[in-house]
């Protein structure tokens, strides 16, 4: 990731760095930054990144249903199902009818669910800060101001449906 070449044209075909593009770079460090933690949740409970996610938005909201989950990690549905079977099956998550549409249930943690979140909580707060402690204070008031920027715009070209216009 420490390419710094610009992005070159072979012919009249320009050539797109990787490495250089803003989206790539993002979603590599997500994906560096999650197989990371995941070290910890994998080692004590034998969870997967998805799981992980499940539990964590569970946690902090309490019962939802799937597709809440789905919009809330932005995970496709067949992962958050895939998640929310391999949990139940585990007893980490129990669900409930919905009385209003019974296509869906709710889920929540079950007690054995609710004990494995609040072991890893504290943990996760020592990863958040472990992370944290890599950027000055001020760096850290930056970067929260550009992660709000970037979500801004991407949720305003995303809203807006129109077309790019080409760089060339």
């Amino acid at each position: 990731m420490s390419d710094t070449s610009k992005d070159q044209d072979i012919g009249d075909d320009p050539i797109l760095t990787l490495d250089r593009f803003l989206p790539y770079q993002l979603n590599f460090l997500a994906e560096e930054v999650s197989r990371s933690f995941s070290r910890i949740y994998a080692d004590q409970f034998g969870i997967s990144i998805p799981e992980w996610r499940v539990v964590a938005i569970l946690g902090q909201s309490g019962p939802v249903t799937a597709k809440t989950i789905g919009e809330r990690s932005t995970m496709h549905k067949t992962k958050v199902s895939r998640a929310v079977a391999a949990l139940e099956k585990r007893q980490f998550i129990v669900r409930s009818p919905n009385s209003v549409d019974l296509r869906e249930s709710f889920i929540e943690l079950s007690e054995s669910g609710k004990a494995m979140y609040r072991d890893l909580v504290p943990q996760a707060f020592a990863f958040n800060a472990l992370l944290k402690s890599a950027l000055s204070q001020e760096e850290q008031e930056t970067l929260e101001g550009i992660f709000s920027k970037l979500h801004q715009a991407s949720r305003d070209f995303r809203r807006s449906g129109k077309p790019l216009k080409p760089l060339r």
